[in-house]
C-alpha cells in the first residue's frame, strides 16, 4: 500500500510539472538598447507605461498605455491586453515596473519585460520618446475628453482611423511636432472607430480631422488632409 501511494504521488508530480512545463514564462529584465531591440523585433508589442498620468504626458514610448501602478483601477486595465503575447513594462527608475511585472507574471501573463532603470536609462541612452497620447480606452465621454484639454499647452487633436490613407501620410510628421515641440503642444490621437459615440457628440463626419484648442477653446479645425507647414503654421 505504501509503495502504492509513492507511485501515485509521483506520477501526479509528474503530471504536474508536465502541465507547467507547457506554458514556460519567458522575459525578465532588459537594458534600455536591449529593451529598444527587443521592441522592434516584436510586431505588435504590447508597451505599458505605469507611471502617472502626469509623468506619462511629460513623455512616454510611442503606442504605450498608461496603466498607472498605484491606481486602485491598475488590475482592470492589464485585463484588456492579452497574456499570451509579449508584454514591454516601464516606469521612470524601475521600481515600479518590476512590480507590476512581477504582478503581470502571477496573473498569467507568459512573456513580460521590464525596463532595466526605467525612463532615466532609456533617455541617458539617447532613445527617442514622444508625448503623443492616444486614446487607449474605447468609448471616450465627453468629460474624459474635455479633461485632455486642461492644460496650458495648445492641445492638438488628431481624428484618425487605421484605414484611413490621409492619416497614414499625416502620422509621421504629426509625431515630430509631438516631440520636437513638446514644450508648448500637446498632441493626442483619438480612434474614430473605437469612440464612435463621442465623434458622433463633437460632430466628427470626415477623416483626418485636425482640431487645435488654446485655454481649453477650440481656434481651429480641418477635415481633410494637411501638410506639416500648414498645421505648425496654425500653432504658431
Amino acid at each position: 500500500m505504501k509503495s502504492y501511494f509513492l507511485f501515485l504521488l509521483t506520477t501526479a508530480i509528474l503530471l504536474f510539472n508536465s502541465c507547467s512545463n507547457g506554458q514556460t514564462k519567458v522575459g525578465g529584465s532588459l537594458l534600455a538598447d536591449a529593451f529598444a531591440d527587443k521592441l522592434k523585433q516584436t510586431k505588435a508589442a504590447q508597451i505599458v507605461d505605469v507611471r502617472t498620468p502626469g509623468e506619462f504626458e511629460k513623455g512616454h514610448l510611442l503606442d504605450a498605455l498608461n496603466f498607472n501602478w498605484n491606481s486602485d483601477d491598475f488590475q482592470n486595465q492589464v485585463l484588456k491586453l492579452d497574456k499570451s503575447k509579449p508584454v514591454f513594462v516601464y516606469c521612470l527608475s524601475g521600481g515600479r515596473s518590476e512590480a507590476a511585472a512581477n504582478k503581470m507574471r502571477s496573473d498569467g501573463f507568459l512573456e513580460v519585460y521590464e525596463l532595466s532603470g526605467g525612463m532615466m536609462k532609456w533617455r541617458a541612452a539617447g532613445l527617442p520618446e514622444t508625448t503623443v497620447i492616444k486614446s487607449e480606452l474605447a468609448g471616450m465621454t465627453k468629460a474624459q475628453f474635455e479633461a485632455l484639454l486642461n492644460t496650458n499647452k495648445i492641445v492638438l487633436i488628431d481624428f484618425y482611423a487605421d484605414w484611413c490613407v490621409p492619416c497614414k501620410k499625416m502620422k509621421p510628421y504629426l509625431d515630430e511636432i509631438a516631440m520636437d515641440m513638446q514644450d508648448k503642444v500637446q498632441v493626442i490621437g483619438i480612434n474614430v472607430d473605437d469612440n464612435k459615440a463621442l465623434c458622433q457628440e463633437l460632430k466628427i463626419d470626415g477623416l483626418p480631422v485636425i482640431q487645435l484648442y488654446k485655454n481649453k477653446v477650440l481656434t481651429f479645425t480641418n477635415t481633410g488632409f494637411l501638410n506639416k507647414a500648414e498645421i505648425e503654421k496654425q500653432i504658431n
